[in-house]
This record gives C-alpha cells, structure tokens and sequence, in this order.
C-alpha cells in the first residue's frame, strides 16, 4: 500500500486524527476522537475503538479489533530507550481490547515486538517492548509481559498472571490466575497456585486442539521425566530427544526447554 493512503472505503468518524502518512485500507472503521499516528498501517477490514491510540511504527493486519482506551505502539518503557527507530507488528484477526497496552521495541531487544495472529487480549493486558508472541493466545485480564518475553502458540494466561523480562513460555502452556512467572514454562505446561509451581500438563487445552490420547500420554510421560524424575536438564533432554524420532509431539516440549534462558520453573 503506498504511503499515506486513505482507502476510500474506509469509515473514520471526523473526530478522529489520522496523520497524513498513515496507510488505511479497506473498509477500515476508526471511531470518534481515536488517534493515528504518520506511520500506522492498518490492514484490510480492522476496526479501532473511540479514544484509542495507536502511534510509531506500527503495522497491524486485517481483521484485527481493538477497543476503546487501547494504546497500542507507544515508546518501550525502558529506561535506556533514547528515541531511536523501533517497530511494533501485529498480526490478523487479533482481538484487543479496552485498556491494553502494547509497546514497540528497543535497539537492544532487536528493535521489534511482535504479535502473530487471532490472539485475544482482555481488559488492561501489558506487552511490553521486544516481546515475541505467537498466534491463538489468550490472555485475561490485566495479565502482563515484562520486556524480552518469548510466548508460543496457544498459550493461556489467566487473569493477573505474567511473565519476568526474557522468560520462555512454550506452545499450549498454561498460567493460572496470579500466576506470575520468574522463570521459562516449556510447552504444554501447566502452571498455578501462590508461588506458581508446575502442575502437571494441559491434557484439556490439548483434547480441545485435536491431540489424541497417546499423544497426551507421551507428553505426560515426558513431563514426569523432567519434574517427577528429577533428572538433570541435560540428561532429560538427552532422553527426550530420542525419543522424539517415534513421538514427534515432543518437539515443542524439547525445543521450549532449550530455548529458555532463565531456567526451568520447578
């Protein structure tokens, strides 16, 4: 789309602000008083909230919704930001709703936050800057990433829950209310309780998504070799990987663990 086009078709209430270099498509609806800055890129059939804001460099794909009071692409909340160039992109048929925020990257963190696509963001949910998040995700209310923080697919946050600066969540885990994490969850995962322990995995998440009852044994079985067991994370992994040749429902189990950089939550 060439910079600085409105699509005709576009409905924007004449309340609203749109900078002169932002990129409208079709059949965009932007609400009364709503602001959007010179460089946001609006897909095909998104529809922005009255008083919402969306500013920097900002690209967010079709279909996406997002809600009244939401602030999306403001500076990083970090203290060593100093202005520099830095991106926030989000995917299609995203759900984002009243209060959220979602901050752009930092030089440091590479310079980009990242949103796949069809998550669902409740109420005064927080992504902060450089965070990378998969697509399928839910997050409740008031549930927040610190800086740096890595989500997979199909991840559930509850309400109030999070995740510490450069913590790993893998595919399909599960955070349970209150549950803020200081540490990586690997994939299927269920975390929950005060402090957050591991709880066994998301069998039920997992029947929803189509897994079968020998896959969901595997991956029990995998997971008590990690924390019933208590073997060592090197040699668990050394048995986790052969493994994987017959049981390919581990991979994300595997791959979560080794790409954690703030050590498994025990």
């Amino acid at each position: 789309m060439p910079e600085g086009t409105v699509n005709e078709a576009a409905r924007i209430h004449p309340s609203a602000l749109v900078g002169a270099g932002a990129r409208i498509a079709d059949d965009v609806e932007i609400g009364a008083y709503a602001i959007i800055g010179d460089q946001v890129e609006l897909g095909a059939g998104c529809r922005v909230g009255p008083h919402a804001v969306i500013t920097g460099r900002t690209r967010i794909g079709a279909g996406t919704r997002i809600f009244q009071f939401a602030s999306i692409g403001e500076e990083p909340q970090d203290k060593k930001f100093a202005g520099e160039d830095s991106e926030l992109e989000i995917g299609r048929d995203n759900t984002i709703r009243e209060f959220v925020t979602i901050n752009r990257g930092t030089l440091d963190g590479g310079g980009i936050t990242r949103l796949g696509d069809s998550n669902w963001l409740m109420a005064y949910v927080h992504i902060a800057h450089d965070c990378q998040v998969g697509s399928n995700c839910v997050f409740a209310n008031g549930s927040t990433l610190a800086g740096h923080v890595t989500v997979g697919d199909h991840v559930t946050f509850a309400g109030f829950s999070g995740a510490h600066q450069f913590c790993h969540i893998g595919d399909h885990a599960f955070l349970g209310m209150y549950g803020g994490v200081g540490q990586d969850v690997p994939a299927y995962v269920m975390i929950s309780g005060r402090p957050p322990r591991p709880r066994g995995i998301n069998s039920e998440g997992l029947k929803r998504r189509g897994f079968d009852a020998n896959q969901i044994r595997n991956i029990r079985e995998a997971y008590k070799l990690v924390y019933v067991r208590g073997l060592a994370r090197e040699e668990a992994l050394t048995r986790l990987r052969e493994m994987m040749g017959e049981q390919p429902e581990l991979e994300a189990f595997v791959a979560s663990i080794e790409a954690g950089q703030r050590g498994l939550l025990r």
